[in-house]
Parts: C-alpha cells; structure tokens; sequence
C-alpha cells in the first residue's frame, strides 16, 4: 500500500504512543510528537480511516487505534518492543525523536557521502551547521555522524553530511573473542609475567577457586609498591565482567562503554575460556 511520508509518520507515531501507554491516541498527542497542525492529523486521520488503518475509539478517553492492516502497511510486528533510533543533536540527546528513514546518497563519491533522515519529532530544533548522530539502528547497529547541510520541513526530512558511519556485524562474542590465558594461583608474579610476554597477551585468568582476572597493570603496581614476591592470587582482580559467549558483539560494546572496562571474560556453560577487549572490538569493526 502507497502511503504518503505524513501519513507513514502518523502511523509509526500512533502505533509507538499506544505501545507505551497502552491505551487510544488523541490526535493532539501525535500532533505534538511529530511536530504537526492537529488539523492536519485530524483530515489524514479521515483518510486513514478510510484505508482501514485506523479506526476511532469514542469516549472521553477516545481517540485512535491503528488496525492490524496498518502494521502490515509499515511492515512491523503487531507486538513487540517500541523501536526507537536516537537522534542526537550537538551532544545531546533529542527527547521525543527518533529516526524512521535513513537514505543515503553519493555513496560512489570517494570524498564525499551525504544522507537524509526522516524525523519524528520536532524537525525545527535541527539547524544547518548542528552536530547530528543517528543510531544505532535497530536491525545492523549502524551508527552515523555529520553534519546538518539542510532541512525540509514539510517532509520532517534533515539533509547532512556524513563523517562517520559504523556498521557492527552480526557475529557473536565468542566469534571474535580471544581464548584466555589460564595461570595457577600459585605462580609467582615473575612467572606471570613471563607466561604474558610469552603468548603475546596482556592478561589472564586465575585458576582459583573463587576465580580472578590478572594483568601485567597489576604487576607492575606490586613491583613499583614492593610487592615483587607475591603471588597472584594476593594480587588478581575478582571483580571482573563477564559475557556469555552467545551474545552478539553490540552487547559486549555496549558493557565495556557503560563500565569503562578494559576487557570483558567470555563465558560458556557456565566455563570462563574467553576474553574480549576493545582492541578486539576495533579490529572487528575496521578490518583492514
């Protein structure tokens, strides 16, 4: 079914407000979220109706209530979790917007790759010149940033120069994650080090029985305090992250960004044989 871009954002809006509150959507209220005339809404509602897409409901808490033919028309699952692409503006993140379309353009061109994105929101809050980042999205985790070159108003469309565009694959952590480096809790810290330099690694995991995560960082500050005759379980980190191995590797950028970690463990039926860092992650994400 063609539907017009006023009327696809109406539907996505009413269809996204009814998901969250669980009730009908007064016209006013999809006015406001996507920046419209309610006289508008209410004489594109007429024809929504008139498509099946919408039906009313009366009452003093009436209003609208997308059809099942509506879901199909935007070809999106009747349940589910409300999708919503951020949209950030200058650093700061635009309460209310999200993007519903993303379209790119002069993708051949070696220096230079523009896009267009489709706003629900307010559109007027976006100048030229303004700091635009869009994602991730929900299906390929794509992350895009530029800069505002234009705005159309009537279509809720921003056109903007992109600078930065990163897709994260669909592999799982254990795809890329690295087999860890296992050391007896005994082992000197001289050992460790030894072990670490040896296979090429910058950390390793403790066998003790409550188990531990230990890097050549924590060798050095005991050397440097003098604690060089220690062992390394008097000096492992217990309090390490975790991920299991099934996760895809959005999640684990997603931890390591949250916390501020340098590398998370992977875990496998129940067994810590992993360890992913950013480094990993960077190799993944730009493959030479």
């Amino acid at each position: 079914m063609d539907l017009t871009p006023v009327q696809r954002d109406i539907l996505t809006a009413l269809i996204n407000i009814h998901r969250v509150e669980g009730r009908a959507v007064k016209g006013e209220e999809i006015a406001e979220l996507i920046d419209r005339n309610p006289g508008t809404i209410r004489n594109q509602m007429q024809s929504l109706k008139a498509l099946n897409l919408v039906e009313g409901v009366p009452g003093p808490k009436g209003g609208y209530r997308a059809t099942g033919s509506a879901f199909e028309a935007l070809n999106i699952e009747a349940t589910g979790d409300v999708v919503t692409v951020p949209v950030i503006r200058n650093g700061v993140v635009m309460d209310g917007t999200t993007a519903s379309e993303i379209v790119f353009n002069k993708v051949m061109h070696s220096q230079q790759c523009d896009g267009v994105v489709r706003i629900i929101g307010n559109i007027r809050e976006f100048n030229v010149g303004d700091g635009i980042e869009v994602g991730p999205t929900p299906v390929n985790k794509l992350y895009i940033r530029g800069t505002v070159t234009g705005r159309d108003d009537t279509m809720s469309r921003i056109i903007f120069h992109i600078e930065e565009m990163i897709s994260v694959p669909k592999v799982a952590v254990k795809g890329i994650a690295r087999r860890a480096v296992h050391i007896p809790p005994s082992a000197s810290l001289q050992e460790v080090s030894r072990i670490l330099v040896h296979n090429g690694v910058s950390e390793a995991l403790v066998d003790d029985s409550s188990p531990g995560l230990i890097n050549l960082a924590d060798i050095a500050r005991a050397v440097a305090d003098g604690r060089a005759n220690q062992e390394a379980r008097e000096i492992m980190n217990r309090g390490f992250l975790t991920i299991d191995s099934e996760e895809p590797i959005y999640e684990a950028i997603k931890m390591l960004g949250r916390t501020g970690a340098s590398q998370l463990v992977v875990s496998e039926a129940g067994s810590m044989w992993g360890i992913i860092s950013p480094g990993d992650l960077v190799r993944t994400l730009t493959p030479i």
